[in-house]
């Protein structure tokens, strides 16, 4: 029977922390040889960046600074311990002047960049394949304007999401996007990566958000697109092709995004499913009874659920709703009005409750309040965490049809066999996005060559995509094929090319060249 009230979970807490690891252990990884006819970094440009900016603002193995490496090891290190630099200078800006007087010295010195906002990225975008000067834009978190009547917001790359969200909260107003790295990842990376999210369903992907940025191009020039309307018909819309771009194209600064109304009503269902093969028709009736108000519908397996049991000690369900559950479903609504809100989900769980002969779900709880409803998500969003308990995480962030989701995931199993410790299988059903963490006790050619490129030829088989959010970095430049046609890829490479001729931006990374 689905109950209404929900247990008081042990723990409060409901996001998922992200640290920069700089311990010992290493993914099997070889950078690739950079293409370009690149200078290295000598004393004399640290110098040069020392009349840029303040001391305080550079971090630099050479002099005249000489810093110890170690302190610049979260800078060369991804948060999962994954990829590893050998940056020997850390660049930290305030102001577009400071970036584009760095970027137009980089440009005639020839000298490779690494764009860095928090560094929580999952496929090594943000970090140098080798000794790139990172730029790292911490330091740039001014909100410059909010118009609490359009709803537009406009603030430096640099600013926290959570932060902005924050600030966004008095004056009734949320960002259209929330990551589980939200304390911690930054708007200009977001937007970088076109990051994705809990809210893509209800509020849409940041190429339709964002209404304006603020770009330094590799040469130094100041791209001022940074624009509050919501209309522009005139043209090219420059600003799109920086979305996702991963600093490739250039670094951005300033961003101009919509941020919608906060909603007045929020609700949670958390739902045991006996299989898979019930979440198809459990989705098509939660858009018909919810309709307008279902903001999120996410999914996790039956590995992640417990993963997250086992390593947090924290229990969604009792285990007698459990059971033999298989599959679980996390639906969010955000409306207006309580009431209204109230009723539409009232209507599909006595519907879902009276489905006997076949029913579609085994028991559910639902939030009653708002500490309950951030313990739900916060259960969901621990399975990263909990994944990187249990070992070293292979993170795969596909895009498949719904229904294949648990076929995809079941053929990694397959295709692993005993040579990892789990599969766990997760993800955003709203927007046909998959996550697949292959959890293994160390990184090791031998699994990734079992994994890569067998997930993304069982994406291809789909014409799937091989990154739904996360992006492209350098983990998947050479798979680029397996969703890009050929045609595609030799436009990427020119536009590429037309902004990046000498290549000093984030090489490497995205765009075969």
């Amino acid at each position: 029977m689905l109950r209404r009230n929900i247990h008081l979970l042990a723990s409060q807490s409901t996001r998922a922390g992200f640290r920069v690891s700089t311990g010992t252990a290493r993914r099997w990884y070889s950078a690739p040889t950079l293409s370009g006819n690149f200078s290295s970094l000598e004393s004399r440009d640290v110098e040069h960046f020392a009349t840029i900016l303040p001391s305080t603002s550079i971090l630099s193995t050479l002099g005249p600074f000489n810093h110890a490496v170690e302190e610049l090891a979260a800078y060369n290190s991804d948060w999962m311990g994954k990829y590893h630099g050998k940056s020997k200078c850390v660049l930290k800006p305030k102001t577009v002047e400071e970036v584009s007087k760095i970027l137009k010295w980089c440009w005639e010195r020839r000298i490779p960049v690494v764009p860095q906002g928090g560094n929580t990225g999952l496929v090594g975008g943000s970090v140098p394949l080798h000794d790139e000067v990172i730029i790292n834009l911490s330091n740039m978190s001014k909100i410059r304007k909010f118009d609490p009547v359009s709803g537009i917001l406009v603030c430096d790359a640099g600013c926290v999401l959570e932060n902005l969200s924050e600030y966004l909260a008095p004056h009734k107003h949320i960002m259209p996007l929330d990551l589980g790295a939200k304390g911690s990842c930054q708007i200009g990376g977001n937007v970088s990566t076109n990051a994705g999210g809990l809210r893509l369903l209800r509020y849409g992907s940041l190429h339709g958000t964002v209404l304006g940025l603020e770009v330094v191009l590799p040469n130094g020039e100041i791209l001022d697109q940074l624009t509050t309307l919501r209309k522009d018909n005139t043209g090219y819309d420059l600003k799109q092709l920086f979305i996702g771009a991963e600093g490739t194209l250039g670094i951005i600064t300033g961003v101009s995004i919509l941020t919608p109304a906060m909603p007045l009503a929020q609700q949670n269902i958390l739902l045991a499913l006996p299989s898979f093969t019930t979440l198809p028709e459990l989705y098509k009736l939660s858009k018909t009874y919810l309709s307008e108000i279902i903001s999120a519908f996410e999914y996790f397996d039956r590995r992640a659920y417990d993963l997250v049991c086992r390593h947090t000690g924290r229990k969604a369900l009792t285990d007698e709703e459990v059971g033999d559950s298989q599959a679980f479903v996390l639906i969010e609504t955000s409306g207006g009005k309580a009431g209204h809100d109230e009723e539409k989900v009232n209507a599909l769980l006595e519907h879902l409750y009276s489905m006997e002969e076949n029913p579609l779900i085994n028991s559910g709880t639902l939030s009653q309040s708002p500490s309950q409803f951030q313990s739900l998500w916060g259960f969901r969003e621990l399975i990263a965490e909990a994944a990187g308990k249990e070992g070293k995480v292979y993170k795969y962030d596909i895009s498949v049809p719904v229904s294949e989701f648990v076929n995809t995931a079941d053929a990694v199993r397959k295709q692993v066999g005993d040579k990892v410790k789990e599969v766990v299988g997760y993800g955003h059903v709203g927007d046909g996005n998959l996550h697949i963490n292959v959890i293994a006790d160390a990184y090791t050619k031998e699994v990734e060559d079992l994994l890569e490129p067998f997930v993304y030829k069982v994406v291809s088989k789909h014409r799937g995509s091989i990154s739904a959010e996360h992006g492209i970095g350098s983990m998947k430049t050479q798979h680029l094929h397996y969703s890009k046609s050929d045609v595609s890829i030799d436009l990427m490479k020119r536009i590429k090319k037309l902004f990046d001729e000498r290549g000093i931006m984030n090489p490497g990374k995205v765009v075969p060249m």
